[in-house]
């Protein structure tokens, strides 16, 4: 079941926003490394680039899903956010 603003939800929020960078960075991980292998040799140190700043984004949208946005969660005392 979907959140009552959920359109505001993927509008403004961080989680969302972190979680669609990983998701390119998943998919330009194999990309990038076919061309660089037919240019140089294998690099390692690329893989493992490409892996850490995908789980760096992922945990960043955990922390940001759990910290409060103006924009998305609405006033602290318990107004329902806009849809903005």
């Amino acid at each position: 079941m979907l959140v009552n603003n959920w359109r505001a939800v993927v509008k403004h929020a961080w989680s969302i926003r972190f979680m669609v960078l990983a998701l390119l960075c998943i998919i330009i991980e194999p990309i990038y490394t076919f061309v660089a292998a037919t240019w140089v040799a294998k690099n390692i140190y690329i893989k493992l680039a490409m892996s850490a700043i995908t789980g760096l984004l992922a945990v960043a949208a955990i922390i940001a899903r759990i910290f409060v946005q103006q924009k998305v969660s609405g006033d602290l005392n318990g107004k329902p956010p806009s849809e903005g």
